[in-house]
């Protein structure tokens, strides 16, 4: 699909969900209260001239309509119902004397989404992590690129790795509603990750993580926060911002058409809060159930600093087992403290079961 035909088909999303879409979003918001109907019987004024057995007058019921949570809320990935499996071995793509890598695909909602997997040459089933990365465009990105560093020194250190391509990248089956949808699809995609990993012979079902970087670290508190107990930890790099506003106002808000579109559907943050308050992994954090690791360069001039000290507070102050690493001098990608931030990686999942 070229850009111009994916572009027409989001239009024409954006212009449904406009016209589903209240100014307030009032619908979509945790604290709204359904309204109740009621239904009262009536009755004569007049006594019967005659008394007769009686039937009993039917009871007045009260119905109460459930709101049905907005299409693209974390509360719609709240109640989701998820599908992830089929998950296939195909080709290999490397062999080494740690692992071998394949390309694989999977089952997400209605789309089949390609990867890798690296699956260590030890015997037994392995802990297994899900990898989420981060931004690269559509249109330049290969199967597997992104995390390159991690999904090789993960496997050498014994566990089943896999990277995602999420839908519309690489081989994974296109979705038109990627973009106005705020790529909550990619959340959808990581979620039946985990499910697809429980169904390999080499993985421990009990004993799978996940991690992201950039805005792979974006999709890994979404999953957090949309299904708890899905796994056993997870660790962000660099992540976004947990406030999906944050991260439109800077790289969506002036790239054209999306910006203008996702506008038309949504409102702007300050006029329509209650969408873009549900759309925003930080104001679930109590639901949150794994412990979880951030890691952040003081440097860093793609993600602010200050996105992940806000993160980690919000997890405090709801009571969750957070911690994060600051690194000195550390721009986005990570170079000198890379090592050191994998090695406080492996102790940390380990430390937790993994």
């Amino acid at each position: 699909m070229n850009r111009r035909m994916a572009w027409a088909g989001v239009a024409a999303l954006a212009m449904t969900a406009a016209s589903a879409c209240t100014s307030e979003g009032d619908a979509a918001s945790p604290a709204s209260t359904p309204s109740a109907t009621s239904s009262t019987p009536t009755t004569s004024s007049a006594p019967p001239t005659t008394p007769a057995p009686s039937t009993p007058a039917p009871t007045p019921t009260t119905t109460t309509p459930t709101a049905a949570p907005h299409p693209v809320s974390l509360q719609a990935m709240m109640t989701k119902k998820y599908n992830g499996g089929n998950l296939r071995l195909g080709r290999v793509l490397a062999r080494n004397s740690a692992y071998t890598r394949y390309y694989v695909t999977y089952r997400s909602g209605a789309l089949t989404i390609s990867g890798i997997m690296n699956v260590p040459r030890t015997p037994g089933k392995h802990p297994a992590l899900v990898l989420n990365h981060g931004h690269i465009d559509p249109a330049i990105y290969t199967n597997g690129r992104g995390l390159m560093r991690e999904q090789d020194y993960l496997a050498r250190r014994g566990y089943v790795v896999l990277h995602t391509d999420y839908r519309g990248h690489a081989q994974s089956s296109d979705d038109p509603r990627e973009g106005v949808d705020m790529r909550l699809g990619y959340t959808e995609d990581a979620i039946n990750a985990v499910l697809a990993l429980r169904t390999s012979p080499s993985v421990d079902p009990n004993r799978i993580g996940m991690l992201g970087r950039s805005m792979g670290g974006g999709v890994t508190y979404n999953a957090m926060v949309a299904q708890p107990g899905l796994i056993k930890a997870g660790v962000v790099f660099a992540p976004v911002s947990a406030d999906a506003a944050d991260n439109f106002n800077r790289w969506m808000r002036n790239d054209r058409p999306i910006g203008a579109t996702v506008l038309r559907a949504y409102g702007e943050p300050a006029r329509n809060p209650a969408f873009w308050r549900n759309v925003s992994a930080i104001n679930f954090f109590d639901r949150v159930t794994e412990p979880m690791l951030i890691h952040h360069g003081e440097s860093d001039s793609t993600c602010p600093i200050a996105w992940s000290r806000e993160a980690l507070a919000a997890l405090k102050a709801a009571g969750k087992t957070a911690s994060m690493y600051t690194y000195p001098g550390e721009e986005h990608a990570f170079g000198p403290a890379w090592p050191t931030s994998m090695a406080r990686t492996v102790a940390f999942l380990e430390q937790h079961g993994l």
